[in-house]
């Protein structure tokens, strides 16, 4: 389902659980792109919990928008998917036409550090990071730094970060921007990992 290397990614994604479960959506080609696979958005949801209802979530590199639409298929009411890609852009813009979720899934294009950073501060559940595997390969400390920064300024107390990477980033990595690892796990050529902020208590 998913490369993480190459030329990209063309097919679809099929939304797992929740009141779009079974849908399957068409995914554009864009580079680097690779799909969070079934498995580990299963996984990810099951550290969540399966009822989203009430969250506010950000998909900061949204890319298939496959968590973003997931978080509002379980029931978060208020989903923010970014992405800086035009062809990405239009297969999002209509995968939510689709789905009949413009009401709660809103598209911004763009930078995902520049859109994260003029979203309103402390109002948001959840945060989702999944760069490119291309962009990771090539200067990950910068792209995961900078946009754990800036999803430490966005999450609410006891908010959460979901970090997706081509290798395991240690406690002491995540502790030193200010994130304790609440979670991990890998699948193939993907390391997925749940951060909550140091300074608060575990979920």
């Amino acid at each position: 389902m998913a490369r993480p290397r190459g030329g990209g990614f063309n097919g679809e994604v099929r939304i797992i659980g929740g009141r779009w479960r079974r849908s399957r959506l068409p995914v554009g080609p864009g580079p680097g792109l690779r799909p969070t696979p079934d498995r580990v958005r299963e996984t990810l949801f099951n550290w969540l919990g399966q009822d989203l209802a009430g969250c506010r979530c950000v998909d900061a590199f949204a890319g298939s928008g496959a968590l973003g639409l997931e978080a509002a298929s379980r029931g978060a009411t208020d989903v923010v998917l970014i992405e800086r890609a035009p062809a990405l852009l239009d297969v999002l813009r209509a995968n939510v036409q689709r789905l009949g979720a413009q009401e709660g899934v809103r598209i911004m294009g763009g930078d995902a550090l520049a859109v994260m950073a003029a979203l309103p501060a402390k109002q948001w559940d959840v945060v989702f990071l999944d760069p490119p595997f291309d962009d990771a390969r090539h200067g990950s400390e910068r792209i995961y730094g900078a946009a754990l920064r800036q999803a430490a300024r966005l999450l609410r107390p006891q908010g959460l970060a979901y970090l997706e990477a081509p290798r395991a980033w240690a406690e002491d990595e995540v502790a030193a921007l200010g994130w304790r690892l609440h979670r991990h796990l890998r699948a193939g050529a993907v390391h997925a990992h749940l951060l909550q902020a140091a300074d608060n208590s575990a979920p």
